[in-house]
């Protein structure tokens, strides 16, 4: 979402200048006025970046973290950022069923009550630096169409009764929407929390047409691969600078 569209160019591990999936999100950010770094798998901030990983990392890596220029490069002594965009990439979609309230916050089973579990002690976690924004971005959706399973993987479920990809598939979208739709709602997630330091952009909601489906609108190679298109990254790049400015004057860094 933030390369802009055109060949492959990296600036970094896992960074990319352009991308043919691009979607512009970092130009329009510096046209808007951000400075924007960034970190990506293959560094130790970008790396771990599961549901599960956020409470660890934000807990024990924080300093690391408001001092990233690009992967493991530091800011000058003194800059920090002041605002934190994180998202997990679409496994994190891959609801496998509803668990046991009140959940586990490690999970380490991606359930609705799981993830719920980690969102919370998630939020006890960013309450402790005020002075920063985090934008939580939600996960992809899945691509409807699931990859095919080997002939030797198949027949194994068979034996096992396990579900097959496709069976799985159907039953994660409604799952992934009902947490999703949990982190969103007044009454959810942030339901009373004291602060103005956390908001969330649906990246979920934006690729499933907003509700026309639980699944992505917007997958590549034929539908298959849950990697949003550049058409899809385009269009959630567009709805995160509104929301990122109207979030950046409510928590009052910037008039």
């Amino acid at each position: 979402m933030l390369a802009a569209p055109g060949p492959t160019a990296p600036l970094g591990d896992c960074i990319w200048k352009t991308h043919p999936q691009g979607g512009g999100a970092r130009l329009l950010l510096e046209g808007q006025g951000y400075e924007v770094h960034e970190a990506s798998y293959g560094s130790k901030i970008g790396e771990a970046t599961d549901l599960f990983d956020w409470v660890p990392k934000f807990r024990g890596e924080m300093d690391s973290v408001l001092a990233c220029a690009i992967n493991d490069r530091v800011l000058p002594t003194g800059q920090h950022n002041q605002v934190v965009v994180f998202k997990s990439c679409f496994p994190n979609s891959a609801f496998a069923g509803e668990g046991n309230e009140p959940g586990n916050p490690g999970g380490p089973e991606l359930t609705v009550a799981n993830a719920r579990a980690t969102m919370i002690a998630l939020r006890e976690v960013l309450s402790r630096h005020p002075e920063t924004l985090f934008v939580y971005v939600t996960a992809p959706p899945l691509a409807r169409e699931s990859q095919s399973e080997p002939v030797w993987k198949w027949l194994a479920k068979e034996i096992l009764r396990k579900p097959h990809n496709h069976q799985q598939l159907l039953k994660s979208g409604p799952l992934a929407r009902q947490f999703n739709d949990w982190v969103t709602d007044s009454n959810g997630w942030l339901k009373g929390y004291p602060y103005r330091n956390i908001v969330v952009f649906d990246y979920y909601d934006v690729l499933t047409g907003h509700g026309a489906s639980n699944f992505s609108a917007y997958p590549t190679d034929n539908g298959s691969n849950s990697h949003p298109s550049r058409e899809g990254n385009e269009k959630a790049a567009a709805e995160l600078i509104p929301l990122l400015n109207r979030a950046v004057r409510r928590a009052g860094l910037s008039d």
